[in-house]
């Protein structure tokens, strides 16, 4: 007798990522592989882009091999939240490019007198 069957919703942390798929453990005895077709219905270049190692996330299990404890699982439509470019976003400060601008004529003027030393 499975501990789970085809369309339960459990929790699972991503412990390991692939090009094509994130692998998760659901618990002490049971893992599996999120394929990447399974982690939203858009395309996905960049799985990191949705999961970190260690996030828990919601998977549906959509089938369990009989000769093994390793599920077929997917995200899809079980995460609210779930999207693209979960990485944190660069915050803009009030300096902008200023300290650029304002160091990049010292060091062209540097540059193009070790430029002329040379010649």
């Amino acid at each position: 007798m499975n501990k789970y069957k085809e369309g339960d919703v459990v929790k699972a942390k991503i412990t390991a990522i692939e090009k094509y798929g994130a692998f998760a453990l659901i618990d002490e005895e049971y893992s599996g592989l999120i394929h990447i077709s399974e982690i939203t219905d858009k395309f996905v270049r960049n799985i990191t882009d949705f999961f970190e190692i260690g996030d828990v996330i919601n998977v549906k299990i959509l089938s369990i091999p009989s000769s093994h404890n390793q599920l077929r699982l997917s995200a899809k439509n079980v995460n609210e939240g779930l999207q693209k470019n979960k990485r944190k976003k660069i915050k803009e400060t009030v300096f902008g490019f200023y300290l650029l601008k304002t160091a990049l004529p010292n060091w062209i003027e540097e540059k193009m007198e070790e430029i002329n030393k040379k010649l």
